[in-house]
């Protein structure tokens, strides 16, 4: 770690360290925010309405807490995956072979070069479409989705065991 510690700084000198740190940032707040949002809505949605044979007065199983995580994650993942893709590739821009892309005529590679978030989101949908904001969702989500779920879960069983009521009155 060291190594590439100073190999960085070496070549690429201190602000290399904070490539993509304002996608990054930016990326956390829909992420966070659906999140949560989307977990506690489903569980409030579930508990009125108690389909798919929830029993009224029951508090919720932990799969269905799990199945809400998963949606949550989901959500969140999906909309904030484009910030994530933009982060990774400001932070690959002075890499030698990892900073050059197909262009639009599908032969030619241009290196890449990008003055900041909104020139990197625009020249890789020019360059590769808008689908190259969402390429590699599905992997990633395999690896998310269950990791917001069993968050959550422990989330509810913390709550519960510290005896924590947060609900946001109507």
């Amino acid at each position: 770690m060291f190594h590439a510690l100073s190999t960085v700084l070496r070549e690429e000198g201190p602000r290399a360290l904070y490539k993509g740190w304002f996608p990054s940032v930016i990326g956390v707040i829909p992420y966070v925010g659906l999140n949560f949002s989307v977990y506690e809505s489903l569980k409030d949605w579930l508990v009125k309405s108690r389909p798919f044979g929830l029993v009224e007065g029951e508090d919720l199983g932990v799969v269905t807490k799990l199945a809400c995580g998963a949606a949550a994650g989901t959500v969140g993942q999906t909309v904030a995956y484009p910030l994530d893709v933009i982060r990774r590739r400001m932070q690959m821009v002075g890499w030698k072979d990892a900073s050059s892309v197909i262009t639009g005529d599908g032969r030619s590679k241009a290196p890449l070069h990008y003055s900041g978030m909104v020139d990197a989101f625009r020249q890789t949908v020019r360059n590769e479409g808008f689908g190259a904001l969402y390429r590699g969702l599905v992997p990633n989500s395999v690896k998310v989705v269950p990791s917001i779920a069993i968050a959550f879960v422990t989330y509810e069983v913390l709550k519960d065991l510290l005896d924590v009521q947060l609900r946001i009155k109507d």
